[in-house]
Parts: structure tokens; C-alpha cells; sequence
């Protein structure tokens, strides 16, 4: 068991490969051992050179209703009435402090998800300003 620190991509490969051969390996054994550790050195390496961002705050309470088998009528009480709640869903009010407290508290979502703000680029589009009612003319907003 020969283990060395993962510097670079080359490194990583290699280690992802060992994986690979001792998948499965009897709990107990040394290979056993070794994979714990080559997964902890990967784990290191990709947090530090593959970072994830944090989802957009609308479609992580969206995807969270979706994974609890819940509806948008669920956010009703958590979040405010019926119309506040869709005024947050598509992205016309802010949430505030004690919407994101309830919805930590009820759908066990993370704060720090909660309290960013909206990412420019979010799938959301106004009209226009000017443009007709129904009129295909769209700008895209954060």
C-alpha cells in the first residue's frame, strides 16, 4: 500500500484507478484500508479543484417539494399566503428571514442555500418594458 498525496489531475486518475481495483475489498483488510484512505485524499482534492455551487435558493425549495412528494400549496403558512408564495416562486419577492427560518424548520432545507441571493442567469423572464401583453419580446433577469 503505497499512498501519496494528490497534487494534480494525473495524480488523481491514478488514484480514481486503485479505486476502482479495490472496490468491494473485505472490511477488515488492508486493501479495505487503503480505500478508505484513497477516498478521504479524493474527496480532498476534488472539494478543493471541482467545488459545486450552491443551488439557486427557488429551485432548491422547488426540488425539495419535489423530493418530499409535496405540492406548492405546501409553502402556504411556511412562506405566507397563496399569493406570496408565488410572488417568491417566480421570483418577485425576496424571501425573508422568517421564510427562511420556517422553511429551514419545516423542509429541512440548509439556511445557507436559503439566504443567498438569486444567481443572474436564473431561469426567469419579464416582458419587456413597452412591449404588448403576450408579446414574444423577453428579456432575461437575475
Amino acid at each position: 500500500m503505497e499512498i501519496k498525496p494528490i497534487k494534480n489531475e494525473r495524480d488523481h486518475k491514478r488514484a480514481l484507478r486503485r479505486v476502482e481495483v479495490l472496490w468491494g475489498a473485505t472490511e477488515g483488510s488492508k486493501e479495505h484500508d487503503e480505500l478508505g484512505v484513497l477516498a478521504t485524499l479524493i474527496e480532498a482534492y476534488e472539494r478543493e479543484h471541482f467545488p459545486i455551487d450552491m443551488p439557486d435558493p427557488i429551485e432548491a425549495i422547488k426540488f425539495r417539494l419535489e423530493q418530499q412528494g409535496a405540492e406548492t400549496s405546501d409553502l402556504v403558512g411556511v412562506i405566507g399566503g397563496r399569493t406570496r408564495v408565488y410572488e417568491v416562486l417566480r421570483g418577485k419577492r425576496a424571501l425573508s428571514l422568517n421564510m427562511i427560518r420556517n422553511l429551514h424548520r419545516k423542509f429541512g432545507i440548509p439556511a445557507d442555500v436559503l439566504i443567498q441571493s438569486r444567481r443572474k442567469g436564473s431561469k426567469r423572464f419579464d416582458r419587456v418594458p413597452g412591449s404588448r401583453p403576450g408579446s414574444v419580446r423577453l428579456k432575461k433577469s437575475a
